[in-house]
């Protein structure tokens, strides 16, 4: 079941978001506290972006935040990655906004096949230094042919 997020989901969206995080990139786990995470998705992403979940059962499996011309953050849990919940949390973002750019760090390899295959473009690399977690990362772009 997709659906839109609302307030009282953004403890699971932070956590589903911190599992994925922590095991595509595990030489950056605890980069940020359980609170941290919550005070993000409250005060930052719940404010200016389209929060989306995909549940199995009640859990949470996955969500998406995007934003005009923008997907802030995109994860699925990592026992259900593969199983079509990021594509279709994608295709919500797709179907919205005619082009749509992210971020990826170049290190996770996982992320960056299911974009390429999701016809994003890769725009430019960069050394991480911009980044809050100075890991090297890749700018992507798609546009709806």
């Amino acid at each position: 079941m997709l659906r839109k997020l609302e307030f009282a989901d953004m403890e699971d969206a932070a956590r589903v978001h911190r599992a994925a995080f922590d095991h595509a990139l595990p030489w950056l786990a605890g980069l940020h506290t359980p609170q941290e995470d919550r005070w993000f998705f409250e005060e930052r992403l719940f404010k200016t972006c389209d929060l989306r979940g995909t549940f199995r059962g009640t859990e949470m499996i996955g969500m998406i935040a995007f934003r005009e011309d923008w997907i802030d953050q995109l994860y699925v849990l990592p026992d259900a990655q593969g199983r079509g919940a990021g594509t279709e949390l994608l295709q919500i973002a797709q179907d919205a906004f005619p082009r749509l750019q992210l971020w990826t760090f170049q290190r996770n390899p996982r992320a960056r096949r299911f974009y390429e295959a999701r016809r994003f473009k890769l725009v430019r690399e960069t050394d991480g230094a911009d980044n809050e977690e100075k890991e090297p990362d890749a700018l992507y772009l798609w546009t709806r042919p």
